[in-house]
């Protein structure tokens, strides 16, 4: 395979390396290394909630992911250099989306961990590659917090406990990668059909678990699938906009008492969404007998 130019040629959809991504994140002049080249280094995040570098759990996904990664993309296999090399770039890449505010590009990536873009068109043909390979590790870690949270089945009783709870974990999660799903969002809304696929696809198994709270046995068909459908759809625009990191900026952080009260809010939906829908559930198991 011949390495990619790193302009794109007629016709072509990709973006050039120093092509602006939406959604307002910005280059530093000199982006500062966290830590020695290819180390992931893990800090308590900054005084605004967002990490400064990485948690260790995202640490550890992001070398698990890169551990089935055996070639480059001109079939080279890598070797330990190589894989660092790569974690570096996913390092550089995570510490510009989440830590900045204006348009990140390939060639800030590059420039950040001292690479020509020949050299990282070695690991990925373009900008939503690379993001691409980032999300799968962060969407990861959540299978160990909110959607763990769903797995198992709320009871009657402790619903509205249970529906606060995993408010609380998804608004944390939110919050902790704020720069680098805002950004995924905007570039599905601005229809990059691959960011959108991986949009759909990361929330499908969260809507499932939620049809199972919902009615456990398919009464409802399609219906409970609709339900919680719309109830995720309106909990991550309301979770989103909570932790857009401009809008604070531009509107002043929400007080302490009122993003609590968005999260009793969100949790309250869901509580009403699958006690109702479990009811008609119910119903209508016991009108086919």
């Amino acid at each position: 395979m011949g390495a990619p130019s790193e302009a794109p040629g007629p016709g072509s959809t990709e973006q050039p390396a120093d092509a602006a991504l939406p959604s307002g994140h910005s280059v530093p002049a000199s982006p500062e290394q966290s830590g020695p080249p290819g180390e992931f280094t893990t800090t308590e995040g900054g005084q605004d909630g967002s990490p400064s570098a990485y948690s260790a759990q995202l640490a550890a996904a992001v070398t698990g992911a890169g551990a089935g990664i055996s070639h480059n993309l001109h079939g080279q296999r890598l070797g330990r250099k190589g894989r660092i090399t790569r974690e570096r770039i996913l390092a550089a890449a995570i510490e510009l989306v989440e830590n900045t505010d204006e348009p990140v590009t390939l060639g800030a990536v590059a420039r950040s961990v001292g690479l020509g873009m020949t050299s990282l068109y070695n690991y990925f043909t373009d900008f939503t590659e690379l993001l691409l390979a980032i999300l799968e590790p962060v969407m990861g870690t959540a299978q160990d917090e909110y959607v763990a949270l769903a797995r198992e089945y709320w009871t009657d009783e402790e619903l509205a406990a249970r529906a606060m709870a995993f408010v609380r974990s998804y608004h944390e999660f939110w919050a902790r990668h704020t720069g680098l799903l805002h950004l995924r969002n905007s570039m599905a809304d601005q229809f990059d059909v691959r960011i959108m696929h991986q949009r759909v696809n990361s929330t499908r198994p969260l809507i499932g678990l939620f049809v199972a709270q919902m009615d456990r046995q398919g009464a409802l068909g399609d219906t409970a699938v609709l339900m919680a459908t719309t109830l995720m759809t309106g909990i991550e625009r309301s979770i989103t906009l909570a932790t857009d990191r401009r809008l604070r900026r531009i509107l002043g952080t929400l007080p302490g008492r009122r993003e609590e009260s968005l999260l009793e809010v969100n949790a309250r939906l869901i509580e009403l969404a699958i006690r109702d829908t479990r009811d008609r559930a119910a119903q209508a198991a016991e009108n086919a007998e």
